[in-house]
This record gives C-alpha cells, structure tokens and sequence, in this order.
C-alpha cells in the first residue's frame, strides 16, 4: 500500500531552521507522481507550501519564497523541505502529498492541489519568539 511518512519538525526559535523529510514507499514510483508540502496552522485552512517535480523543478508559495527549499532524493523516494528563517507564522503541522503525475508538477501545485489525495500523518513544528 502506498504511504507518505514525515519526520523532522519540532519546536524551534524564529529566525532558526529545521528539516523536513518524507519517505514515499517502495510502491511509489516518483517519476509517476508529484510531490508536496502543505500545512495547516489552528483555524486556517490547508495551504500549499512548496512543490517538486522528477526534474527537481520547484514552486514555492510566496510566504516562504527564499526561506524554504524543497528537494527530492529519487534513488530513496525521499523529500525534503530546509526551513530557514523561520517565524512565528510558520507554525502549523505539515503534510507530505502525493498526486499523480499526468502533467507537469508546477502546474498541479500552482492551479490543482486538489490533484494530491494521498497523504502523511503530518509533523508539527512550532516557532516561538
């Protein structure tokens, strides 16, 4: 059965980083998917965060633009996401997603992220002042 697992995350001060990865299953082919971070603070809805593609071609949402850089390990079916200059706002749990691979990835991110349906149990990480 296909599963997304995260790790990584925790409490961390602002301006402070942290890593994030998230192991696809073996039944994952990642050349067949795209991949994704998403996250979900208290009272907020679900919000993109970074997108990856097989070529390693990212998008961002413009609130982490320069401080977060997604990446993709396609030998280990692994995804990360550095998280550097954190702040306060950054604070939700954050979700690894999956969404098949039938056009380029930027564009699921960018226009469909309802496309991703599959996905992990979530990390939390908490960004204090």
């Amino acid at each position: 059965r296909e599963r997304l697992v995260e790790s990584g995350g925790g409490s961390v001060q602002s301006g402070g980083s942290t890593r994030l990865s998230c192991v696809a299953s073996s039944e994952y082919d990642v050349s067949r998917y795209c991949l994704a971070w998403f996250r979900e603070a208290p009272g907020k809805e679900r919000e993109g965060v970074a997108g990856v593609d097989f070529d390693g071609s990212t998008s961002y949402a413009d609130s982490v633009k320069g401080r977060f850089t997604i990446s993709q390990d396609n030998a280990k079916n692994t995804m990360y996401l550095e998280m550097n200059s954190l702040k306060p706002e950054d604070t939700a749990k954050y979700y690894c997603a999956a969404a098949p691979r039938y056009t380029k990835c930027r564009e699921l991110f960018v226009n469909r992220k309802r496309e991703y349906k599959t996905w992990g149990q979530g990390t939390q990480v908490t960004v204090s002042s």
